[in-house]
């Protein structure tokens, strides 16, 4: 497994990592949980990135029995916060107050005193951004956190989170975790080209834009028990099978075949095109998923390659 560093930070992650979204806690039981998981630690997998809200806690506390035993040294373990965990006021954003509590109720979850990174899930408007930052810079103080990043935050809001830690001689947020695949290059715009001038790296979620870029959609096809084949999940999906979308992904489909890989490896091999992306957040709920998720963590596209991508991306994103 390559791994690369996450921002300027000495934090390294593994270039593929293991994610708990809509999976672990849910439509996997603990059982399968510990396979999986442990399936991943022994393949290479040092990044496994988590919510409080997955599953409203359920994910956290599978993978906290799921890790029991395993080398606390030996894994990069990430969580975040953000999103509501009950209909009270408080229990929500990013203030002091719901930070504090959300944290000690995520480390009692996990079982584990600390945890590596520690993740803004959304940017919060009614919290000043001083509040976060200086928050933050304290559970690293505290031997809480070891780090911090942002997820799915502006250009704008990173920029400022930066400056203000940076001018109080606080910790600086060092990731950013947003949605970046092959059909969903919105963050290059602006905020990869801020992130590289700040120092932040990614840590992308959705790079096989939830299954669409498996290969197992192709031809409109919803296979019994997939994701789109799910009311609560398929609208998640919808943009993908957009008639554009979905023409490009048969075009990629064609392009992954010459090239002699399945199209779910090409999707994250092409993600991790980009230095600045450390880690590529795969989902999976078998061990065979996994295993098909970790074979593109040696894989490096060849010029050609990304030039017949680009061809196949130009009517959706006007690449050349």
């Amino acid at each position: 497994m390559r791994h690369r560093r996450v921002g300027r930070s000495g934090l390294q992650t593994g270039v593929v990592g293991l994610g708990a979204w809509l999976t672990f806690g849910q439509s996997v039981d603990q059982a399968a949980t510990t396979r999986i998981l442990r399936a991943a630690l022994d393949g290479g997998v040092t990044f496994l990135d988590t919510a409080d809200v997955y599953g409203t806690g359920a994910a956290e506390a599978a993978w906290g029995v799921a890790l029991e035993g395993a080398p606390r040294e030996h894994y990069v373990l990430a969580t975040k916060a953000f999103f509501p965990m009950s209909a009270h006021r408080f229990d929500r954003g990013l203030s002091r107050k719901h930070l504090c509590a959300a944290l000690d109720a995520s480390l009692r979850r996990l079982r584990t005193p600390y945890v590596d990174l520690y993740q803004c899930h959304r940017f919060d408007p009614e919290t000043p951004v001083e509040e976060v930052v200086r928050t933050m810079d304290d559970f690293v103080s505290a031997g809480k956190i070891r780090h911090w990043g942002v997820s799915c935050w502006t250009a704008a809001q990173i920029e400022e989170a930066v400056r203000l830690a940076r001018g109080a001689g606080r910790e600086p947020p060092i990731s950013n975790q947003p949605p970046y695949n092959l059909l969903d290059r919105a963050i290059e715009a602006e905020v990869l080209p801020k992130c590289r001038e700040l120092g932040l790296s990614q840590v992308v979620f959705s790079p096989l834009a939830q299954g669409a870029l498996t290969g197992k959609y192709l031809g409109g096809r919803k296979p019994p028990g997939s994701r789109a084949a799910q009311p609560r999940i398929a609208g998640f999906m919808d943009r993908y099978f957009e008639p554009q979308a979905a023409a490009a992904t048969e075009r990629l489909a064609a392009v992954a075949a010459q090239a002699g890989m399945p199209l779910g490896r090409l999707a994250l091999a092409w993600c991790l095109r980009d230095e600045n992306v450390a880690s590529v957040i795969v989902g999976a709920t078998s061990e065979a998923q996994l295993a098909e998720n970790l074979a593109a963590a040696d894989v490096v596209l060849a010029p050609d390659v990304l030039a017949a991508i680009d061809r196949a991306l130009s009517p959706v994103h006007g690449a050349p």
